[in-house]
């Protein structure tokens, strides 16, 4: 009976229990990486729950998927996992449903469009930790110096951008669709044209006709009257472009929230506004979201929903939004962040993110999908470079990973 009841993680006899977290560094230095927070929440979980020690591991976001992926082929999956995606992990029946660890309010508590982004077929896995959305950041000295005002549709935008190269202005509007992100940029321009990467629920549309559009006027009314600046945007990476941005050579581009203290710590004035759409801003933002999710392999299914219960309380989901300029994923937090005064510049962020859309994430295909974006977008928008033919090809890309992972 004690072997039965130790391979459902509620030992006979000793009843402690080791839970084993691995976690991705939100930090840019010693001085605020993830271990301290995470030292602080186990610190103060571990004292009310004497019979429970949490070990958490944290890895760079360059290592941190991979070294999950490790360990499960390994056959020593963690017990709970803080990484980007989770689908892959539910196609091989590796993962406890949300519902099976959290308390009803706690589940509930979920930001709808985060909860739903981390269901696979109406069934939530993946719990949202850490999202963000993104503005139209426009550099205030070279708008003024232009006399211009912030955008609204994507016309005004492109005669912005005109009069700021006039003005000598490198990138009039940075459009970084080289590999490191090109997804998230897609995907932003593809929402605000009324399109994105899957208007049918059911399956991808990455070549429906608004998506094509979308990109025909990216080529013919930015890239090709070389209002996008130096680089090629296909070559030009997020990194590169928000550099670019605190170093004041940078007109306009989309931005999350990270890129606000890294402008003012260099002494850019700068002002956000929603991404412009064809007739005004743009009905839909782009939300990101990272994942919390728990292996079944240890069965320690009740010590792991207990920690995960504290975890997301109101206060240490605020102060790590807060500690990395970052929005909950729960609904008691934000409304905390809709009014306090200290949470002000994160405010427009957070009104996005109630009308945003994620990556399908809850696709197993998408991981496949996203990396054939990142590689291959940026040729749609080269002068002889064809929209319709570079969304088709990854729409037969799309299509037939969906088709191998059965979707």
């Amino acid at each position: 009976m004690a072997a039965v009841l130790a391979g459902c993680g509620l030992t006979s006899g000793s009843d402690h229990v080791t839970l084993h977290l691995v976690a991705a560094d939100y930090g840019d230095s010693a001085a605020n990486s993830s271990e301290k927070y995470w030292d602080a929440i186990v610190t103060a979980y571990e004292k009310q729950h004497p019979d429970v020690t949490v070990e958490v591991t944290v890895y760079s976001w360059n290592d941190v998927d991979a070294k999950v992926k490790e360990r499960v082929a390994a056959g020593d999956p963690p017990d709970l996992a803080q990484i980007g995606a989770y689908a892959d992990y539910v196609a091989a029946d590796q993962l406890y449903k949300a519902g099976e660890l959290l308390s009803i309010p706690v589940q509930a508590d979920f930001v709808s469009q985060l909860a739903d982004a981390g269901k696979v077929r109406g069934v939530q896995y993946g719990m949202p930790f850490a999202s963000s959305t993104r503005l139209l950041f426009y550099n205030k000295t070279l708008f003024a110096k232009a006399g211009l005002t912030p955008p609204t549709t994507w016309e005004e935008l492109a005669a912005d951008a005109a009069a700021l190269k006039q003005n000598g202005v490198k990138y009039p509007y940075a459009l970084p669709l080289g590999p490191e992100e090109a997804q998230a940029e897609t995907l932003q321009w593809l929402l605000s044209g009324n399109g994105g990467y899957n208007q049918n629920v059911s399956s991808y549309s990455i070549d429906s006709t608004e998506n094509v559009d979308t990109f025909g006027w990216l080529k013919n009314e930015l890239v090709g009257k070389g209002l996008t600046g130096p680089v090629a945007p296909g070559e030009l990476n997020r990194a590169d472009a928000f550099a670019a941005f605190t170093d004041g050579e940078v007109g306009m581009l989309n931005g999350h929230p990270s890129l606000m203290k890294a402008a003012a710590k260099k002494g850019v004035k700068f002002g956000m506004v929603p991404m412009p759409g064809l007739d005004g801003p743009a009905k839909i933002s782009m939300g990101v979201a990272d994942w919390m999710m728990a292996f079944r392999k240890n069965g320690h299914a009740r010590q792991a929903g207990d920690f995960l219960n504290f975890v997301y309380s109101k206060e240490n989901v605020l102060a790590f939004s807060r500690e990395y300029d970052l929005l909950p994923v729960t609904n008691s937090a934000s409304q905390v962040m809709s009014t306090a005064e200290e949470d002000a510049d994160l405010r427009p962020f957070l009104k996005e993110l109630a009308l945003s859309e994620t990556y399908p994430v809850g696709r197993t295909s998408w991981a496949q999908v996203s990396a054939e974006i990142k590689k291959e977008i940026g040729r749609a928008v080269t002068p002889n470079g064809s929209p319709a033919t570079v969304l088709g090809d990854l729409q037969e890309t799309a299509s037939r990973a969906e088709n191998e992972a059965g979707e």
